[in-house]
Formats: structure tokens, sequence, C-alpha cells
């Protein structure tokens, strides 16, 4: 697989604490919103980008706790961002689930 985050992927990733990967999979989604508007190529590159965050952080192991979340995490975006949103997602729900996440880092909790 060829991943556009090399250097996490080469295992940085791995030593990030759960709430930093997910504040950095919420900074892409973040990216995917905020260009959809204005520029559907970067905005397509963003949500590729969190969907290959999302799959390693389900490859830490760290994580196996928290397996059933992360892939419902993944189902539900992929059928926000390419499909018929079946789940009623909105961009307000994924700011608000994932800055929570930024401001547990921020918090340093």
């Amino acid at each position: 697989m060829s991943y556009q985050h090399k250097q996490l992927a080469s295992g940085r990733w791995f030593e990030l604490t759960f709430l930093e990967q997910m504040a950095n999979i919420g900074s892409e989604v973040e990216r995917t919103i905020l260009w959809r508007s204005k520029n559907s190529e970067y905005s397509v590159k963003a949500i590729e980008r969190a969907l290959e965050l999302i799959e390693l952080t389900i490859a830490d192991a760290k994580n196996m706790a928290r397996l059933k979340e992360l892939s419902r995490l993944r189902e539900v975006l992929i059928d926000y961002f390419y499909s018929d949103n079946n789940f009623s997602s909105s961009d307000s729900l994924w700011r608000n689930y994932f800055n929570a996440f930024g401001y547990a880092v921020r918090a340093n909790i």
C-alpha cells in the first residue's frame, strides 16, 4: 500500500496516544469539509488521508478495545463523504465529535 503519511505509517503513528491519533484524524476530516465547496480534488485527498489514518489507528495494538468504534467511524465517514448518508451525519456532527479529541489533547488529559 502506498501511504500519503509515510513517516507516520513507518511507526511514528503508533507512538501517539489514542487522543492524538483521533485529533489528527479530525484535522483531516475538517480539511475535507472545508475543501468540499472550494476544491473537490483537495477534499477527496483529505478524506483519503483521514481514512488512511483510521486504518493505522485500527492497526495499532493499543487500540484493540476500541476496534468496534473505529470500524464504525470508518463506515460512517465513508457513508457521509462517498455514499448516501444513510446515518444522517452532518458537518457539525463531525466537528463536534472530533473537536472533543482536540480539546482533550490540548488540555493534556
